[in-house]
């Protein structure tokens, strides 16, 4: 049951967390599976980009002293030897006085050193009149000039983006060595809720947490998998737990049950199994719960039922965690400091977790909403949280507070 001594402070509970899950295990992904992963190992090229010289113009590929001095007014007239588009394996070499027709990407020939654009000739088949005699060098792409054979290209901790993805194709990686996104069971109770979607009886409504907490986790980076509406029904809600601990997960992430009123389901189940319950000095979210089951070893944070106090509650203390199990070489969201744009008050001895939205521009931020837990209609709104220290009780206007950006 809760401990009755004094409240924990945010940083322990955050270390509670944090100790719960270790680092995933490495494995390799394809990359159409690799997109906002973190890298785990650098990534080394085993060949040169690009591999070959090559044509950056549509052209003719040439020697630089057959068509210097080569003008509109004075062109100098080649035989074409051979057409060379992008792939060909058997190009031939590029004797003097003599041109070859190439496409961009093509291999140039052995032999040339320039290629002149398709636009500063008149285009022909069997002999080319060139119109502008190029330096050599000109629009040639060396071998190796953007990354040399046995360069680390990516290094650990980067961020797979399209960028990444498409250099790690590039140089010919079909897969990349990643930590494996953890899998984490949402688990929702209350034998108030049901499905969006079906007709409300008196007393019900709908359930909100679990999608809520679903798409948190992945947008954290990790997999989730919402199992909802287990009753308040002790029997019941460790039967469906246990059965799904079975088929293996790495975190089992509750909301509700959790307060010290009757039919707290989540703890009267888990409290004498490993898991131990606390009051963390903040708000919103001072009912909190974190531990290992005893059978399993299965890591289990337990958060609030309101709303925006399961929300605010896995900003806080899980999705750091997640993202740090994955690599992330920065867990936690982007943090700024902002000048309040009202005057606000906050209990003593607690830190204070508000929804605002931040005007970049002037650099302020307002408070949406007010501080109670159940306003998930002004929590949709924000696009950030104030961050109150626990002994601060009033702030002025145009004091400067801390805030963690949202969308970071």
């Amino acid at each position: 049951m809760t401990s009755s001594r004094p409240p924990r402070s945010v940083a322990e509970h955050q270390a509670v967390v944090a100790a719960l899950v270790s680092p995933a295990p490495v494995q390799g992904v394809p990359l159409a599976e690799a997109r906002g992963l973190v890298l785990s190992s650098d990534l080394i090229s085993p060949i040169s980009l690009p591999p070959f010289d090559n044509s950056a113009m549509d052209g003719y590929a040439v020697r630089a002293a057959d068509v210097a001095g080569a003008s509109a007014e004075n062109p100098v007239d080649l035989p074409v030897g051979a057409d060379i588009p992008a792939g060909r394996t058997d190009v031939p070499v590029l004797e003097p006085g003599t041109a070859h027709r190439i496409m961009t990407g093509a291999p140039l020939p052995a032999g040339a050193d320039a290629v002149v654009q398709v636009e500063l000739t008149d285009r022909g088949l069997q002999r080319v009149r060139v119109l502008h005699g190029p330096p050599a060098g000109a629009f040639v792409r060396r071998a190796g000039e953007d990354v040399a054979a046995g360069a680390v290209v990516l290094t650990a901790g980067t961020i797979l983006g399209a960028s990444q993805i498409g250099l790690a194709a590039a140089v010919g990686s079909p897969t990349v060595a990643v930590r494996r996104p953890p899998h984490v069971l949402v688990l929702s109770t209350g034998s108030e809720l049901v499905a969006p979607g079906t007709q409300l009886q008196p007393g019900q409504i709908y359930e909100s947490n679990g999608p809520m907490l679903a798409a948190a986790v992945q947008d954290a980076g990790a997999h989730a998998e919402l199992l909802r509406f287990v009753p308040d029904d002790v029997a019941q809600f460790t039967k469906v737990l246990d059965e799904r601990i079975a088929e293996g997960v790495d975190l089992v992430l509750t909301s509700g049950g959790v307060s010290a009123g009757a039919y707290e389901v989540v703890k009267d189940a888990l409290a004498g199994r490993g898991v131990e319950f606390v009051r963390v000095a903040m708000q919103p979210g001072g009912p909190q719960g974190a531990g290992r089951l005893d059978d399993s070893g299965v890591a289990v944070v337990t958060l609030p039922g309101n709303p925006v106090s399961s929300q605010v509650s896995f900003e806080v203390f899980v999705r750091p965690v997640l993202r740090a199990a994955l690599g992330h070489p920065h867990p936690r969201r982007p943090v700024v400091t902002a000048r309040l744009q009202e005057p606000m008050e906050s209990p003593e001895g607690k830190r204070q977790f508000r929804r605002g939205t931040l005007d970049a521009a002037d650099g302020t931020v307002r408070e949406v909403g007010t501080a109670a837990s159940h306003l998930i209609g002004a929590l949709a709104k924000a696009d950030c949280l104030i961050v109150l220290p626990e002994q601060v009780t009033a702030i002025e206007a145009g004091a400067e507070v801390e805030v963690w950006l949202l969308d970071g």
